[in-house]
Order: structure tokens, then sequence, then C-alpha cells
């Protein structure tokens, strides 16, 4: 730490610098990046011309330093008073930081300490999250951004990003001019209609595009500025927010149908005519009658991709890919039983039918390794009500019930939950797997922590040892009474988006194939 006196040197600064007009130099320490070829340097010794003086820094974001500004620049800057009278360098903040974070006693209150340093110092913050991102991921994205979004009513300080609602219709691309960054590269959007396994959150939802930016600068070195977190409140059909008096979304009912569609195109055009066309744009935890829709209707026409369906599916495929490793026979040797037919479910299969018919194995060869089961039990072929996608995947069985006859019957070697039924995978279930396989894949990827179909702990227990798992959200290491340890592996699509975008973002990739996530899988594992 070093003080800084109102001394001789002081007056002398003020005679140099004090008297300047224009912009000025800020010398800025941009956050490293876990990620290689990070296109955010680490490090000093770069320079940012500003033009704003005084309170007005230590405002922003995006320039302020905290301590860490030098007395030239408190000098130029005007803000020379406005700030304690010492210097502390930003590995000392870093330090202050954790300490005060290590001093609350719960993970949301964590989640305030980290999101309340990004609204007043996005340096640090990147410098905070990027110093161990092991640690900090699962406060700043799953599990705890499920409950900060559940209580973002509460936990809300300072808006972040773009609020758009149903009755913005017809001036969204003048509400994009209201955001101060012109060059924005990468945009995150949700409805908040399926947030996680949570369900409709409503506004509640924006917690979600901020955590994953975050991560898109921290794995993926985009530049924090170039990215906007967006919002699309059509309302909401979840009766307890909206008899909230702390609910700060729109209060009616969810506007469907024409009217929605029309708000998703004006959206899509008003962003491309403004940042151009390479910009782009993450579904986000749209329900499933709509993720669909939306991914076929615009995935040709924009930059655009859908996380929950098609980034879900390239970490699950990686993850399978891993799995083979162990159990040392190929993709097409495997049989699968999905716990779920939504989004991610879907596109785990098809990119698992992709992976199979690279192996050799026909289209319809490959569609009878997966099977499927929703609410109604086993999708068979001739049951009522089915969408195409659910179609696709219905086998020539008789009707099953529950996951556990199905399991009991198909005698997968892995089976998959995706559909946010918390103790899906029954002791039974386990116990049945292990009996079939020598090495079962067992994967609980819903989120949050508390929706996991089971824990690592009841899995490597039930299997003895002999489970190969994997889970949306951490679980901590397990020992078994016998001495063994396992350090439970996590499928979570940070492993996937933040390089894919990285990727669309440098390349300038026009479309987003279903292929970028095949390969990625392939890569990952």
């Amino acid at each position: 730490m070093v003080p800084v006196c109102g001394g001789v040197c002081v007056r002398r600064l003020l005679r140099v610098v004090g008297a300047g007009r224009g912009p000025l130099l800020l010398a800025v320490t941009r956050a490293r990046s876990c990620q290689a070829g990070s296109s955010i340097p680490a490090g000093p010794g770069r320079a940012l011309a500003v033009k704003k003086r005084g309170y007005d820094i230590t405002r922003n974001p995006h320039l302020n330093k905290g301590m860490a500004f030098t007395l030239e620049e408190r000098l130029q800057l005007g803000i020379h008073g406005l700030l304690p009278p010492c210097f502390l360098s930003q590995d000392v903040q870093v330090l202050r930081v954790m300490k005060n974070f290590e001093n609350k006693s719960n993970d949301l209150d964590k989640y305030i300490v980290l999101m309340t340093l990004q609204d007043r110092n996005e340096k640090l913050f990147y410098r905070v999250l990027t110093s161990d991102i092991e640690r900090f991921m699962p406060i700043v994205y799953t599990p705890t951004v499920g409950l900060a979004c559940q209580q973002y009513g509460l936990a809300f300080r300072r808006p972040r990003g773009l609020f758009i609602t149903i009755h913005d219709k017809g001036h969204i691309a003048t509400m994009l001019n209201s955001w101060p960054e012109e060059n924005i590269k990468a945009i995150v959007v949700t409805d908040g209609e399926r947030i996680l396994g949570l369900g409709d959150l409503g506004s509640y939802g924006m917690g979600i595009p901020v955590g994953k930016l975050a991560l898109y600068t921290a794995c993926g070195g985009v530049h924090p500025q170039q990215c906007l977190p967006v919002l699309l409140d059509v309302g909401t059909d979840n009766e307890a927010l909206l008899n909230d008096p702390l609910y700060i979304g729109l209060k009616h009912k969810r506007v469907r149908g024409k009217q929605y569609d029309e708000l998703i195109d004006e959206f899509m055009q008003a962003v491309t005519d403004k940042y151009g066309m390479n910009c782009l744009i993450q579904f986000e935890d749209f329900a499933n009658a709509n993720a669909f829709r939306l991914l076929n209707k615009y995935r040709n026409r924009y930059c655009t991709f859908n996380d929950d369906i098609q980034g879900t599916a390239s970490v699950a495929v990686a993850g399978i890919f891993a799995a083979l490793r162990i159990t040392k026979n190929k993709l097409s040797d495997q049989k699968f039983v999905f716990q779920g037919a939504g989004e991610a479910a879907m596109g785990i299969a098809h990119l698992i039918l992709m992976a199979m018919e690279k192996e050799g194995v026909s289209r319809e060869e490959a569609i009878k390794k997966i099977w499927m089961v929703d609410s109604k039990g086993l999708i068979v072929k001739g049951r009522s009500h089915l969408n195409h996608e659910k179609e696709m995947f219905a086998q020539d069985h008789p009707s099953v019930d529950t996951l556990e006859e199905v399991v009991q019957k198909v005698k997968p070697t892995a089976v998959i939950g995706v559909a946010a039924v918390a103790g899906a995978f029954t002791e039974k279930l386990l116990k049945d797997m292990a009996a079939f396989n020598e090495r079962p894949i067992v994967f609980a990827l819903s989120n949050p922590t508390s929706k996991a179909e089971c824990t690592a702990e009841q899995c490597y227990r039930l299997t003895q040892g002999r489970g190969i798992f994997a889970s949306g959200s951490p679980f901590p290491k397990v020992t078994l009474p016998n001495g063994q340890t396992f350090f439970p592996g996590q499928g979570n699509n940070a492993y996937v988006f933040p390089g894919v975008a990285l990727g669309v973002i440098a390349c300038g990739v026009r479309h987003v194939s279903d292929e970028i996530f095949l390969i990625t899988a392939e890569v990952s594992n």
C-alpha cells in the first residue's frame, strides 16, 4: 500500500496535469481470462482514452479501479479527494473482496457480494472470478444463480441488461439505442418461462443472461462491454409472482401467439440492424413449445443457437465420449434411457444420432438405441398427443408407466436425467443399472442441485463405486466405506458455450450449425 499525501509532489503534479482538457488516458489493467488466446489482454500497459471526469469515473464500473488509481490518474481524472488517500493495488483489493466473500454464511449473500462488485468495479470482478473459476462459478452460475433468480426482487440492487416488454413492440430499435455500448458482439436473451428446473420466473430470469455473459468473459475471453443481457418480459403465469408486491416484472398473464411471435421477430431484426448479422444471439431458458420452434425458425437466418438444446447436448455427448474411454466400447454399443423428453433430452438425443451416424450406424438403428420417458411414461408409437420431436423417438413397444420399469425392461447402459425431477434415479434403479452393467453411466444433469435426479454419493454407493457419474451442478467428493474416494464430474453447459461463443465471434460465423456442437463434444472429452 502506498499512501498518497498532500505534499510537494502533489502540488507539482497539479501544476503539470491538473489544467489539461479533452480526453485523458487511463491505464487499464484488464481482467485475466482462463481461456488461451483470449481477446482480453492480461496485465497492465494498456491505455484507454476517456472523456469522463470526476465523480462519473468512480461510478462507472467499466472505468472504476477503486483505490488502485495512481496519484497521477486521480489528478488527471479529477477524482483526487473522492477516494481515501491510500493506493491499494488490484492484488490487495482482491484480498479484501475474498475476506468479505468468506465472511458470508450462505451462497446467496456471496452471490450478492460478487454481483455488487460487478456493478461497481468490473475489472476487479473479473480478476476475482478468474482467480479461482472452479470456486466462483457455482456462485455466479448454477446452482446459486437459480436461488438468486427466485429471490431477484429481494437481491435487486442495480439494473443490468435491457428489459424489453410486450408493450414495447414497435419500439425495440429505439430501446437498443438506449444501451450505452455500440459494439455488441454477443447477446443472451430469455423470456423467463423455464428458468433452469425452477419454471416460470418472469423478469426474475434476468439473472441467467447476466450469469451466462459473465462466463463469456471469464472463460471465453469475450470483452464484457461487447456483451448484452436481455429479458423479454411478456408477463408470467406464476401466480406467486403476480401476487408479490416486490415483483419487478409485468403483472399479467403471459402473452402468447401472434403478438409474442411479432415481438421476437422485431427483436431479432432490430438486433441485426443495429449490431450486424454476425452478432451472436443465444436463446436461453425458453419453454419447450417455443424453444424448438424459434430455433428452427431462426437458425438459418441469424447467428443464433439455443444453449438448453445444443449446449446441453454438446457437454452431455462429451461426457459420453469420456465414459467410453472407461467402458472401452463404442457409442453404437450403448443403449440410452432419458428421464425427460424436453429441450435438453431432444438436443442430446439428436447429437447422439449424429455421432452414431458418423460411426456408420444407420439413423433407423440409432433411434432404436434411444428410449425416452416423460411425465406420461415411455414414449411409444401410437401414443396420443405426441409432438413432432417426440414422435421421432417413439419406440415400437408396449406402454410402460414408470422410469424404474423402463430401466428394468430395456436394460440400458446409460441413464440421463434432464427433467428436473429430484430423486428420479431411485435406489432400485441405480442397483438395477449396476446389475446390468459393469460400468453403468449415470448422468443426473438437472439444475440446480435441488433438482438433481440423484446425488453423487447415492450413485457411487449404490453401484459399489462402479458408476460413471456426472451432474449438472457440482457435488462434493465422495468417500465410500471401503476407502475409495471419487471426485464427481460436472456436465455443465459452462464448459461449452463460452468457447463456442468465442469461436463464433472470432471467426465471424454467420450460422451456428449442429456440427459445431458435435466437434466441440469430440474435442472436449
